[in-house]
């Protein structure tokens, strides 16, 4: 992937790296091994492209858009910063569904990125180890 020269783009989720198809979304749903933690469930299913793709879905729950999207927002930052740099070093090709459930609205930033974190290392058995 071609690295950027401004400092935007480079804090941004790449595309390439997206799911954001409704198809792709609602076919990793059917085909997807589920995964749960506390605040999340997690969709994971081999890939055919040589790199991870990730999606997030934040369903309404009656919650306002401006929750919704502070919702949505963390879980794509912790996405960037966490995850996607071990599924690339570890060289695991998935696509990945991140789906907020009810409780996640409440859980703090550290506790999202944990359960992500402890479960990528599970799914995969990788070691515990910062990007």
């Amino acid at each position: 992937m071609p690295a950027a020269d401004d400092g935007e783009s480079r804090r941004r989720l790449p595309r390439a790296l997206r799911l954001v198809s409704s198809n792709e979304i609602r076919a990793l749903f059917q085909r997807g091994k589920r995964s749960r933690t506390a605040h999340l469930d997690v969709y994971d299913s081999s890939s055919p492209l040589p790199h991870p793709r990730i999606g997030v879905v934040v369903p309404k729950h009656r919650q306002t858009v401006v929750r919704r999207n502070r919702l949505k927002r963390r879980l794509r930052e912790i996405v960037r910063l966490e995850v996607l740099p071990r599924l690339e070093r570890a060289e695991i090709h998935s696509e990945i569904l991140v789906r907020a459930r009810r409780e996640a609205y409440e859980a703090a930033f550290a506790t999202l990125r944990d359960e992500l974190v402890t479960w990528v290392e599970r799914r995969w058995q990788l070691d515990s180890c910062s990007p």
